[in-house]
């Protein structure tokens, strides 16, 4: 669904915002993400000798939103129609898998990975979402400062213990050849930050492409053997065996997402059946099936084979506005966590 263009978009140029993204995208790439998202003004404040916790946010769910949409086609293609339409995307949430319960090599177990980066960038934990029938578990994390409009992560944990000890021990296998991105003198920006709810401009363009490095993978490739001997027990383990922590899904916050399911069916995306709707009727989602993507496994024989297999995917989610008329419902469901989830099963890939 294309929407006005805002306005505010036009004051991106020199913003903090402008000035942390361009140098890792590109003046032209940075011009037009920033010019094609809706950005709340107060992440567009001119840039100064400080940067605000909720900037740094924005920027960095901007290049997570572009590192996506370079690995997923039919979401580059969505978003160049939008575009094209003269509307704005609106980066609703991006997803992260973690995984608990196995030696993680020199990263912290499961979430931690991830959300020591997000509360220092001025996130907290505001829900937990039990995704039983994966043998995971959900939580979304949202912005303190502009909750409804930095975009939240929902970031899942796979309890590594539910599982045979074949499974944990090939997961650990794979996992424990992980290293850590974050290096002391980023751990040291990230504590100030934490701290002072902002950072000098100079550190946080430092430090900037060092969070980003922590949505990625981090471990080694797996072996062939593993990757099967996962995949036997979780799709979900084995995504994250050959993905790690990078965005699983970039969401688009739109106003009518049956429109949208119709609108992309017609343009030929592979978009699933269904709309998932929440028990409150308030949240409705849907999604592409994951892009398919070559990766690189270890054989028996110690040589290197390719294999394509399930990448991430493009969603969409419409937020209804809570009883109290107070803004968008900004939680998430279970349940329609779980269906949406099913689009990087191998059977789902288009």
């Amino acid at each position: 669904m294309a929407r006005p263009v805002n306005h505010h978009h036009r004051r991106a140029d020199g913003s903090a915002l402008h000035a942390l993204v361009a140098p890792l995208l590109g003046e032209e790439r940075a011009g037009e993400l920033l010019a094609g998202l809706e950005l709340h003004p107060d992440v567009l404040a001119p840039a100064a000798a400080s940067v605000p916790r909720a900037v740094l946010a924005q920027a960095l769910g901007v290049l997570l939103l572009d590192d996506l949409l370079a690995r997923v086609p039919s979401g580059a293609a969505y978003v160049a129609d939008c575009w094209a339409g003269g509307g704005t995307l609106f980066l609703d949430h991006g997803a992260v898998r973690t995984v608990e319960g196995v030696d993680c090599g020199a990263l912290p177990w499961g979430q931690e990975g991830v959300t020591r980066v997000l509360a220092a960038l001025g996130y907290a934990h505001r829900h937990t979402y039990g995704l039983t029938r994966l043998r995971m578990t959900g939580r979304s994390w949202c912005h303190l400062d502009l909750p409804a409009d930095v975009p939240q992560y929902f970031v899942s944990e796979l309890h590594a213990e539910r599982f045979s000890p074949a499974f944990r021990e090939a997961a650990a296998r794979v996992l424990s050849t992980s290293t850590d991105p974050l290096g002391e003198e980023a751990r040291g920006d990230l504590a100030r930050l934490e701290a002072d709810g902002a950072l000098p401009a100079d550190r946080a363009a430092a430090v900037l492409p060092v969070l980003v490095a922590c949505f990625g993978r981090q471990h080694a490739d797996p072996s062939l053997d593993d990757y099967e001997a996962l995949l036997a027990e979780s799709a979900e383990m084995a995504w994250i065996a050959t993905e790690g922590t990078v965005f699983n899904h970039a969401t688009d916050r739109v106003a009518d997402v049956v429109a949208v399911a119709e609108a992309e069916r017609a343009a030929g995306r592979p978009i699933k059946d269904d709309v998932e709707v929440s028990g409150t009727g308030r949240i409705l989602q849907t999604a592409h099936r994951a892009a398919v993507v070559d990766r690189r496994f270890r054989a028996a024989d110690g040589s290197t084979v390719t294999r394509q297999v399930p990448g991430s995917f493009y969603e969409f989610i419409t937020r209804r506005t809570l009883p109290d008329g107070s803004g968008p419902d900004l939680a998430f469901d279970a349940a329609n966590a779980q269906q949406i989830f099913a689009m990087t099963r191998r059977e789902a890939a288009p």
